[in-house]
Parts: structure tokens; sequence; C-alpha cells
């Protein structure tokens, strides 16, 4: 949700992709919720994170608390920051419950974006 937000309010002024540090595929539930918001994010592919990847950064984000605490940090030239958001996707409940999740965190994950714009 993070990089479709970026690539929405931010434009083309940043080169912008997921990673993470396993694979685990699209979730529906924010496709879908992205898409109540006017993104689509159907499309964007998460990949695994290697050295190639971390290399070539200028700003290395992480949003969940799993991936700050284990994300690999060699070589990486550039900057890092955590956004701690919580994992819609632990969420249980009712379908309705889940979305609202979604959606909460969608709509936290929009707020710092803005922010981040903001700073930059």
């Amino acid at each position: 949700m993070a990089e479709g937000w970026l690539k929405h309010l931010g434009g083309d002024a940043y080169d912008v992709f997921s990673a993470g540090i396993k694979a685990h595929g699209k979730n529906p539930r924010a496709i879908r919720v992205m898409q109540e918001a006017g993104i689509d994010i159907s499309t964007q592919v998460s990949e695994v994170v290697n050295t190639a990847i971390l290399e070539s950064l200028d700003l290395l984000v992480t949003v969940c608390s799993h991936a700050d605490a284990h994300c690999p940090i060699f070589s990486m030239q550039g900057k890092r920051q955590h956004w701690p958001f919580e994992d819609p996707a632990k969420t249980c409940g009712t379908e309705e419950e889940i979305m609202r999740e979604f959606a909460r965190v969608r709509d936290q994950i929009r707020t710092r974006i803005e922010l981040f714009l903001q700073e930059t």
C-alpha cells in the first residue's frame, strides 16, 4: 500500500518499489481497499530484498516491526527509516472487521506518505 501511495502522491519524483524479507504475494484485501481509494496496486510486484537492492537505495523504509528487526543492512549506502504500522493481514474477526482494519492502515499510510512528501 505504501508503494501505491507514494507513486500516486509523489508522481515521477521517486523510483519506488516494494521488497520484503520473505515473498508473501499480493493481498487481495490490500488491493481492494486501495481500489476504494482510487489507486490500482494490482500490478505491483513485491521482490525479496537482496544485496543488489539494498546497495541501490537512497532510502529504505520498513513498515512492520518484523522487517525493521530482521531486514539485513549489509552494504547499504542509503538512509533507513522505520514507519510502524500494524499489519492488517494479521487481523482476526469478520470480513467486515478485517476490511475496516485494512482501510484504517491504508489511511495511516497515506498520512505518513503525505508527511514524508512535505519533509522532502
